[in-house]
């Protein structure tokens, strides 16, 4: 259902999920990973063919080694959604503040504590639109409360388009090469799938491509 990107590491492929039973569609997913090296950005989207339930969200949540620290572990930090409308996001992890505006028609931009060693876990949770539409506005709340000590600062719109702007890319990118793959889905009557080896392979030509010419994606058409 869900793919993740962080730069400069192999695709992510494999999810867990956290909920499974038998006979009952999960609805809570994780991806786990190493927090070293160091990274500033994590890329999160559908996969073709992903669609979620009418009414519904998928909420991202962060775990990391410096995570606070509760009864039930460490905490899981909400980072924003994506969902049906929306079905790709960037999140930025790295030092600093960030007074980067967020929402469900937007792309998120999110900034926290820089990661250490240990593992890292990405929670997916598909919830209800409403609660994740509560959260997304207590998120945007605490950034606008967020003092800014930087002495100089991209606008929060201008941020806000180049982060749109980027998934948009990267996300055609993949779509356009996995769209040939798509297969129809013997269990599921009107719904596509993608083989696995198909999505390695596209990540594959994709990392060598930014080797080659890491600009690519500021000059190339979305559309493309």
């Amino acid at each position: 259902m869900f793919s993740v990107v962080i730069p400069g590491r192999p695709c992510l492929t494999d999810i867990t999920a956290v909920d499974a039973q038998p006979g009952i569609q999960p609805t809570k997913f994780a991806f786990t990973f190493p927090a070293a090296p160091k990274f500033n950005h994590i890329v999160i989207f559908f996969l073709p063919g992903t669609v979620l339930p009418p009414d519904t969200a998928a909420a991202i949540y962060l775990q990391t080694p410096t995570s606070k620290p509760t009864p039930n572990g460490p905490e899981f930090r909400f980072l924003g959604a994506i969902g049906n409308e929306k079905p790709s996001a960037i999140f930025k992890v790295g030092s600093g503040t960030s007074q980067a505006q967020g929402g469900m028609d937007d792309e998120m931009v999110d900034e926290g504590a820089t990661i250490a060693g240990g593992q890292v876990t990405l929670g997916i949770s598909i919830e209800p639109a409403q609660n994740v539409a509560a959260q997304m506005a207590a998120l945007n709340a605490s950034r606008v409360s967020q003092p800014s000590t930087d002495l100089v600062r991209m606008p929060p719109q201008q941020k806000q388009i180049t982060t749109k702007l980027l998934a948009q890319r990267v996300i055609g990118n993949a779509f356009n090469f996995l769209a040939s793959f798509a297969e129809s889905d013997p269990n599921r009557k009107g719904e596509d799938v993608v083989p696995l080896k198909s999505f390695r392979d596209w990540w594959t030509k994709f990392e060598r491509r930014i080797d080659m010419d890491p600009s690519f994606l500021e000059r190339e058409d979305p559309n493309q």
